[in-house]
């Protein structure tokens, strides 16, 4: 048998919870990693939507993948999503976060100091929630890791969507120190997603015009982002193709914005 380069991104053994996996880039990267070989549990708000996602996904891979409703501001809810994938899979190695939403905001200067604690708990405190509610099943798992679909906007200024950038860049600093805290035993990064065009954006606030203009964003490639595009830098990281890599924030967005210092 010849040299298979892409051994290591199979991830045959693998037990993996996607949060907020039952459309847009949650089902693309709960369908990547189910077609690398990997039993899945797609947990997601809408229930009969993730079960509907994730029956498509078994009948397109052949893997065993599940879906169920949960909210993951409500601990209760994380725990049973734990308890469920344990029970049909026999234990958890990897954990996706991909849950995360935030609306545009017209006047930056009018924003509810409530809004601000919810996008935090929903884009920050949930994936903490949930990386500690997995964590007892990840230190038993080989290759064992987390990983975190952060934003961009994490990192450059993005006033019409304060509360969600802000609780973004939250999710950045707390999970680089949770991999310090879980150094040899769990690895933990995290993606920062640019511009892709889903469903979402329109229940965001971003009309159809912004969406159009947004289709020939002004970066090194050209085009926005596909679900593909993350779900293959999310099979990288939580493969074993990714074995060496923990602790970092790996952009994915095109290659950012084009600085022109002198015009076009």
């Amino acid at each position: 048998m010849g040299f298979d380069a892409f051994a290591e991104f199979r991830m045959d053994g693998h037990r993996v919870v996607v949060t907020g996996g039952a459309q847009n880039i949650g089902a693309g990267i709960a369908k990547t990693l189910s077609g690398a070989g990997a039993k899945v549990m797609i947990a997601d708000l809408n229930g009969d939507k993730a079960a509907e996602t994730a029956a498509a996904i078994a009948a397109a891979t052949g893997n065993d993948c599940r879906g169920m409703a949960c909210d993951v501001t409500d601990q209760a809810a994380i725990d049973a999503v734990v308890a469920a994938t344990v029970d049909a899979f026999g234990g958890i190695s990897t954990l996706v976060n991909n849950v995360g939403w935030g609306g545009r905001q017209d006047d930056p200067a009018a924003i509810p100091e409530d809004e601000f604690v919810r996008s935090y708990e929903l884009n920050t405190i949930s994936a903490y929630r949930m990386s500690m509610a997995c964590l007892p099943h990840l230190e038993r798992a080989e290759n064992a890791s987390i990983t975190n679909s952060g934003s961009f906007s994490s990192a450059v200024p993005a006033y019409d969507i304060l509360p969600y950038a802000t609780a973004k860049a939250a999710l950045n600093q707390m999970m680089v120190s949770l991999a310090h805290m879980l150094n040899k035993r769990v690895r933990v990064n995290s993606i920062l997603i640019g511009t892709v065009i889903t469903p979402g954006y329109a229940d965001a606030g971003i009309t159809p015009e912004m969406q159009e203009r947004m289709m020939h964003p002004d970066n090194l490639i050209g085009r926005p982002g596909r679900p593909q595009d993350v779900a293959n830098a999310m099979l990288w990281l939580c493969s074993p193709a990714g074995g060496w890599i923990s602790g970092q924030t790996i952009n994915v967005h095109g290659g950012g914005n084009v600085v022109r210092l002198f015009g076009h």
